[in-house]
């Protein structure tokens, strides 16, 4: 049996995020760790030697050069993104970038614009998409099982420490409960419903940096009416819920979702069980590979256009705090 083509993948920073994206490498045949660039070197170092990784890079710019690798996987904190996505841009590299793939509407124009004058792909790391559960309840939808949509309800929250100088609460490193958790509840919703937002309402709370943290968003997308909410005060349901005029889908935890269930009014007839033992991020891994191997610049299910919508709800919804 031949031996499947493989991508060589460059991580750019070496926090939480990052460890949980190289974990679930073990679950990608077309793709491999190749490289690790991190702050300082000894962070670079341990990183690699925990993941196995050849190279460990102190900076990035090292790992944007090296000619071994095809894409790299931007897990930097959010108001690095831009910069690291730019650069690893103009060396030539494919990007994989976590959300929010930039902090501003004009940022991300211009990421998109840098990437189709290199011709190379870009992706902002929507990997609730690729999930096999979300994919089975959108396949439920498109076979009209719970009819024309009417309701998306949708939250996202976990009680975070108040920090003021830690990622999540600090001004100067793009926290805030949107840009943090709030974008999952928006792209599921435009997962499910790729309309725009109108008659927005909104309430949020600000913490004392002056960043959100808690907020409930009321919006229509067409016919659909959207119930968003995302918090840094305490945990939230964190499911979603499509709701029909036959039935609902309920999915749980659905930003990282290993199930949904379907239900005609109140009875439940059908459910999905994802039990593979990866965490999910193994999925868009596999899915950015295969683009890069068919020498595509964008993925259908996670274009450059659904990102430019979510930064330009995101904008709006911040400009109205």
């Amino acid at each position: 049996m031949a031996l499947e083509k493989q991508v060589n993948w460059g991580i750019v920073g070496a926090g939480r995020i990052a460890e949980k994206f190289c974990e679930d490498m073990t679950y990608v045949r077309n793709g491999k760790l190749a490289a690790i660039a991190a702050r300082s070197a000894d962070k670079a170092q341990q990183f690699a030697d925990k993941f196995h990784i050849q190279y460990a890079y102190a900076g990035y710019q090292r790992l944007f050069d090296d000619p071994n690798i095809d894409v790299v996987y931007i897990a930097t904190t959010h108001n690095f993104h831009f910069e690291h996505a730019r650069a690893a841009l103009l060396a030539g590299k494919s990007v994989l970038c976590e959300k929010p793939i930039t902090i501003s509407t004009e940022q991300c124009v211009e990421l998109q614009s840098i990437a189709k004058q290199q011709n190379v792909f870009l992706m902002e790391a929507l990997w609730t998409y690729f999930l096999p559960s979300i994919i089975k309840a959108k396949q439920w939808v498109e076979e009209g099982l719970i009819g024309k949509i009417k309701h998306i309800k949708a939250d996202f929250g976990y009680r975070v420490p108040y920090d003021p100088v830690g990622r999540m609460y600090n001004p100067d490193l793009a926290g805030g409960c949107l840009l943090d958790m709030g974008i999952y509840p928006l792209a599921i919703a435009h997962y499910f419903n790729p309309v725009d937002l109108t008659d927005l309402t909104l309430k949020a709370q600000k913490a004392a940096t002056g960043v959100d943290n808690d907020l409930v968003i009321l919006a229509t997308a067409g016919d659909v009416t959207l119930s968003l909410a995302t918090s840094f005060q305490c945990r939230l349901q964190n499911a979603a819920l499509i709701i029909g005029e036959k039935g609902y889908i309920k999915i749980p935890d659905f930003w990282r979702a290993k199930s949904c269930e379907l239900y005609k009014m109140d009875t439940k007839i059908d459910a999905f069980i994802d039990t593979e033992p990866c965490i999910g991020y193994c999925y868009e891994a596999i899915a950015v590979a295969e683009q890069l191997l068919q020498n595509k610049t964008e993925h259908p299910t996670a274009p450059l256009s659904t990102s430019l919508i979510l930064q330009q709800q995101m904008e709006r919804i911040r400009s109205m705090f």
